[in-house]
């Protein structure tokens, strides 16, 4: 702002805005604005005077008169822009409310006009009624189809449903310090994920040891004991009562039925379908003690969390993976709340170990600091199994060797991903999301 004229960032981000708004009305020609005090309000004015001078018609509705942008206001007059008391019979809005400052949900009069929209809505920096820092909706909130912002992503379009999410360059590389938080693409994913070379064997290329399922629950070995072996992992070991189940459906898999049997490994996957009890609590200690990467799951969580004398069993060199679900969590370290990052910030210095918090957006800390946000595209994954699936993933991408923070984020892109390739759509149950995970890594990962 030091170094362009008075005024240029805006009408260039809201021509940004105009662009996208052009496309997404595909030859229609209506669009109504909503406009809101200050910059927020000034940019969908400003959008709405770059569409009339295209042949767009543009109507606007003032919610605040008082503290509107006068020269936003004034460009959109000039080329014939119209105020109107309500939006009737529009093809797009736009939705200029509020912005980036803004702390809570939409006060009544907009949350008046919000609800009564049918047309699709394009949001100026964020779908307002958001919480722009931690995605929090706590009343009414616009659902926006697409958002356009500027300069840079913002906490908000990774931890809310933002809709399709476009950003604009308006000249502030150089600018900015390091980000907040990171998404991995499918690009980093592919780069990081294993592949055998020539000279690898089953052993080089991680040996994962499964501790999960029970009489009750064999399913959760089997699924978690077939993430591992589809996602990277040359040999899988499985340890616990539901060995003959999981040899019936994995005879690839060397299976005993005590983990004291199990053999040498890289890393741990333990507590799906495990239970509770004073047995599973001795796997746990063993697991903990055997000084390798462990991704510590369901009722391992709660074992921890219910008997804090079997955190004093976790070797100091041992690299710890959490994957609570939010109650699960709270077990752990109270509330989630609404501010997930910093929950899962929380949990993962005092317990010095990653914390993949799931969720639609899927938040991984390190006790170091660093913080990946993986947004899935759908909730077809909310299912029975899902978790222990996602368990395997990352156990075998520890054994490769991966660090915690990357091995976490990758095996979340990929569940997300395989979750969506199986489904179509429709509901899936976690063994055909199991099914579709070499789809999902041919997919970041081509040959």
């Amino acid at each position: 702002m030091a170094v362009v004229p008075a005024g240029a960032l805006m009408r260039r981000a809201a021509f940004g805005v105009a662009v996208v708004a052009a496309e997404l009305l595909a030859g229609k020609r209506r669009v109504g604005l909503l406009v809101g005090a200050g910059n927020n309000g000034g940019d969908a004015l400003w959008a709405g005077y770059y569409l009339r001078k295209r042949g767009v018609a543009v109507s606007a509705v003032l919610l605040t008169p008082d503290r509107v942008h006068a020269e936003g206001l004034a460009a959109f007059r000039r080329v014939g822009g119209r105020v109107v008391p309500r939006l009737r019979d529009v093809d797009l809005v736009i939705d200029g409310i509020v912005g980036l400052s803004a702390r809570g949900p939409l006060r009544p009069d907009a949350a008046e006009h919000v609800a009564h929209l049918e047309a699709p809505v394009l949001s100026v920096d964020l779908p307002s009624g958001v919480d722009p820092d931690t995605g929090a909706v706590s009343g009414p909130a616009v659902r926006a189809h697409t958002t356009v912002t500027f300069g840079c992503l913002k906490p908000v379009h990774a931890l809310a449903d933002c809709g399709d999410v476009r950003l604009v360059d308006i000249g502030l590389d150089g600018e900015l310090h390091g980000p907040d938080l990171v998404e991995l693409d499918i690009a980093d994913i592919g780069v990081a994920w294993p592949v055998p070379g020539p000279e690898d064997d089953k052993y080089t290329q991680g040996v994962t040891g499964i501790a999960a399922g029970s009489a009750t629950y064999p399913g959760a070995a089997v699924l978690a004991t077939g993430a591992a072996l589809l996602s990277t992992s040359g040999l899988v070991r499985y340890a616990g009562p539901a060995a003959e189940d999981v040899r019936a459906r994995w005879p690839e898999s060397i299976c005993t039925g005590s983990i004291t049997d199990a053999g040498r490994v890289q890393a741990w996957v333990v507590g799906p379908g495990l239970g509770t009890g004073l047995g599973a609590e001795a796997v746990l200690r063993t697991v903990l003690e055997a000084g390798v990467p462990v991704c510590a799951d369901a009722d391992a969580i709660t074992m921890l969390a219910n008997n804090p004398d079997l955190w004093d069993a976790r070797d100091p060199d041992t690299l710890l993976v959490l994957t609570p679900h939010d109650r699960e969590y709270e077990r752990l370290a109270g509330p989630v709340g609404t501010d997930r990052v910093t929950a899962a910030r929380k949990a993962a210095e005092r317990y010095n170990a990653v914390v993949l918090l799931k969720g639609h957006a899927t938040v991984i800390a390190g006790p170091d600091g660093r913080v990946l946000v993986n947004r899935a595209r759908s909730s077809w994954a909310a299912t029975a199994g899902s978790g222990d699936v996602l368990s395997g993933v990352l156990g075998s991408l520890l054994a490769a060797g991966l660090d915690p923070v990357l091995a976490a984020g990758c095996a979340a892109k990929v569940h997300a991903l395989a979750a969506d390739l199986a489904s179509d759509g429709a509901p899936i149950p976690a063994t055909s999301l199991l099914a579709a995970l070499p789809d999902a890594i041919r997919a970041v990962r081509p040959l």
